[in-house]
C-alpha cells in the first residue's frame, strides 16, 4: 500500500468491549482476567443514553448500532477537526450479522403476537449497514459509505480497504472499523451445537486443552486521515496503516484450509503491500479463537511465514471473547494500544503452547514497537491480515 500510494495514519480510536469501555478502559482489561465462565461475554448494564439525544432515538437502534455509535464518538472527539471536504470523507465498516437481537426479538412478536406486531423499524435496525450508515449520517460523511459483511475477517477488511482509499487519493479520511451484539439465544445455541463455543466456559488461545470459543461483543473505531494533512493540522498521530490483504481459502464453509494455505498467502501478501519482509514484524495479533482446528491452522500459517523463530504472538479473545465481525477491528485497537504503552498483552488463560509459536502468556511483555501483523480468519474461508507501525 505505502510504496504505491499516500500514506495513512490513524488519528482517532474508540472503543467498546466487555472488558473496557474507552480505549483507556479496554487496555486496561487486556491486561486482566481473561474470560472463564459461560459461553459469552457482554458488556454489562449497557446504556445507551449518554450517546442518544432521546430514549425513543436509542429505541430506533439496535445494540450493534449503539455500539459502533459509542466507539465512533471517543474516536472522532480523539481525532478533532479534520476539515476534511464531507464528500472526500468514507465509512467502511464492518459486521458479521448485524442487527440479530432486533431480528430475534421480532420473529418471537410475530409468532407470539401475529404480523401487525412486528415493528416497522425492523428493516432498518437489524440491516447489516445499519451501524455505517448511522456513523455516516451522525457525522455527515458524504464519501463511500460500504458495509463489509465477511464473517470473522470483516474489522481487519474493513481497515485494510479504508486505507487503500485513502493510499489511492479517493478519500482524504475514513472512519473505518467494526461493530457486533450476536449473542443471542438461537445464536448461541447454533454456534454450540455445531461445536464451536467452548464446552467448558474458559477462552485459552493456543492452549493445548482449548476447546471453543466464548461469544464476544463490542465495537471499535479507527479514523483514518492522509498522513500529510494530519500532520500539517498538528493532529496526534497513533499509527500509520501500512498494508492490508484479503484472499480466500476456497476449501470449506467453516473449517480453515489445512495448514493454513490461505492464511500463509494473505499475510505474504500484506508484506509485499506494505513493502515489508517477515523479518520487519515484530508482533502479531492473532486470530487465535481458541478452537482447536483455527489455532493448529494459523500456528503452521505463523511459522511458514515467520520461520520458527518469529515475532511475539498474542490472542486478546481470552479476555474479549471472539466478536465475529468487529473482532479485527478490536484487535487493531489493541496494537495501537500496544505501541503507545510499549506492552503485548498475554494471552488470558493460555498456560501451555505446543504449537511452535511465540505466544506471549502470563504476563504483559515489553517490547519495541515496531510493525504489528494483525490477522483473523472467517467462516466462509475469507482471510485478512493489515499491518500497522507506530506514528
Amino acid at each position: 500500500m505505502q510504496p504505491l500510494g499516500r500514506r495513512v495514519a490513524v488519528t482517532g480510536l474508540g472503543v467498546v468491549a466487555p472488558c473496557g469501555m474507552g480505549a483507556k478502559g479496554y487496555w486496561e482489561g487486556l491486561l486482566g482476567p481473561g474470560v472463564t465462565s459461560g459461553r459469552a461475554t457482554e458488556v454489562e448494564a449497557w446504556d445507551p443514553m449518554p450517546w442518544y439525544a432521546s430514549p425513543k432515538e436509542a429505541r430506533r437502534a439496535d445494540r450493534v448500532e449503539q455500539f459502533a455509535i459509542a466507539a465512533a464518538t471517543e474516536a472522532f472527539e480523539q481525532a478533532g477537526d479534520l476539515g476534511v471536504d464531507p464528500g472526500r470523507f468514507g465509512t467502511i465498516f464492518a459486521t458479521g450479522v448485524g442487527g440479530l437481537h432486533t431480528l430475534e426479538e421480532q420473529v418471537i412478536v410475530r409468532v407470539e403476537r401475529g404480523e401487525r406486531r412486528v415493528s416497522p423499524f425492523l428493516v432498518p435496525m437489524m440491516m447489516a449497514n445499519a451501524a455505517g450508515a448511522a456513523i455516516s449520517m451522525r457525522w455527515g460523511l458524504q464519501g463511500p459509505n460500504e458495509t463489509i459483511c465477511t464473517a470473522c475477517a470483516a474489522g481487519t477488511h474493513a481497515i485494510g480497504n479504508a486505507a487503500r482509499l485513502i493510499a489511492l487519493g479517493r478519500c482524504d479520511a475514513v472512519a473505518t472499523g467494526g461493530s457486533e451484539a450476536a449473542a443471542t439465544a438461537t445464536s448461541l445455541a447454533g454456534f454450540a451445537n455445531m461445536t464451536a463455543l467452548t464446552s467448558s466456559g474458559v477462552s485459552r488461545p493456543f492452549d493445548v486443552e482449548r476447546d471453543g470459543f466464548v461469544m464476544g461483543e463490542g465495537a471499535a473505531v479507527l479514523i483514518l486521515e492522509e498522513l500529510d494533512r494530519a500532520v500539517e493540522r498538528g493532529a496526534t498521530i497513533l499509527g500509520e496503516v501500512l498494508g492490508a490483504a484479503s484472499n480466500a481459502d476456497a476449501h470449506h464453509i467453516t473449517a480453515p484450509s489445512p495448514g493454513g494455505t490461505g492464511a500463509i498467502v494473505c499475510m505474504r501478501l500484506a508484506l509485499e503491500d506494505a513493502g515489508l519482509e517477515p523479518g520487519d514484524i515484530r508482533h502479531i495479533n492473532a486470530h487465535g479463537t481458541s478452537t482447536p482446528l483455527n489455532d493448529a491452522a494459523e500456528a503452521e500459517a505463523v511459522k511458514a511465514v515467520f520461520g520458527e523463530s518469529g515475532p511475539p504472538v498474542t490472542s486478546t479473545k481470552g479476555v474479549t471473547g471472539h466478536a465475529l465481525g468487529a473482532a479485527g477491528a478490536l484487535e487493531a485497537a489493541a496494537v495501537l494500544l500496544s505501541f503507545q504503552h510499549r506492552m503485548i498483552p498475554p494471552t488470558a488463560n493460555t498456560k501451555v503452547v505446543e504449537l511452535g509459536i511465540d505466544v506471549v502468556i502470563g504476563a504483559p511483555r515489553e517490547w519495541e514497537p515496531g510493525p504489528a501483523m494483525s490477522n483473523n480468519f472467517g467462516f466462509g474461508g475469507h482471510n485478512g491480515s493489515v499491518i500497522l507501525t507506530p506514528a
